[in-house]
């Protein structure tokens, strides 16, 4: 199965020269701006420390700059404005939604689970065999809320973890790398570290990598990093067993 492959673009090395005072900037969340380029023209030019923070000047979270000035792929073009974007244009249609490279019945297709416990609603980057960033959108309509918490609901640590095993699990589940949805179990976890509670309305964005696969034995090991608004919630290391014939059943 060829790979496939849709992501946002990669804003880290993005510059935005701006002729507006750094007290005029504000972002939905402190980052660190350097100053240490100019452009050809002698204009200071500042750079973005990382691809969120410029994702958010893309999106429209810095006052005074339209995201319609994004081009050649991520350099920013001079825009100053005296108004904020969202005086321009409304909240609703401000962001873009997730892309989509696997929907939900293409994640049936590959998952063996079903309700109420299938936890990935979409796949938004996927390469087989190596990585995939899945999402799972966090709604009161969940069936664990009634009980976790009735008058403060969080999703349980053990669910995001399990959602992120069903990430791992998409990544693992093809031909070319051995794996098969009835010989295919989650193993064991380890270093899980939980950073912030994730509750209704939360989108749940969760990366997968492969790091270690021991085709003799059947065992993949995988690193998982899950962000709700560009915030890491949850981290952890995954062990899964491939099974089949030449794995080991757990």
């Amino acid at each position: 199965m060829a790979a496939l492959r849709s992501s946002f673009p990669d804003y880290s090395s993005a510059f935005l020269p701006s002729p507006a005072p750094f007290s005029a900037l504000s972002f939905s969340r402190p980052v660190s701006l350097s100053f240490p380029f100019t452009s050809s023209s002698g204009v200071p030019l500042f750079s973005f420390p990382s691809p969120h923070a410029a994702r958010q000047a893309a999106l429209g979270f810095i006052p005074g700059i339209r995201p319609s000035a994004v081009v050649n792929d991520g350099v920013f073009a001079s825009t100053a404005v005296g108004n904020s974007l969202a005086e321009e244009l409304p909240i609703e249609k401000r962001f873009p939604s997730f892309p989509t490279v696997l929907d939900i019945n293409q994640i049936r297709d590959i998952l063996p689970h079903r309700f109420p416990f299938l936890l990935v609603d979409r796949v938004v980057e996927y390469s087989p065999g190596v990585s995939a960033v899945g999402i799972k959108n966090v709604t009161i309509n969940d069936n664990f809320f009634p009980g976790h918490f009735p008058q403060r609901p969080i999703m349980p640590g053990v669910l995001m973890v399990e959602a992120m095993a069903q990430v791992g699990g998409i990544v693992m589940l093809q031909p070319e790398v051995g794996g098969s949805r009835e010989n295919f179990f989650f193993a064991g976890v380890d270093k899980v570290r939980f950073r912030k509670p994730v509750i209704a309305g939360d989108t749940l964005v969760m990366r997968m990598n492969l790091v270690k696969l021991q085709r003799r034995f059947g065992i993949a090991k995988m690193e998982g990093k899950a962000y709700v608004g560009g915030e890491l919630v949850c981290e952890g290391e995954f062990m899964m067993s491939l099974g089949g014939d030449s794995g080991v059943k757990v």
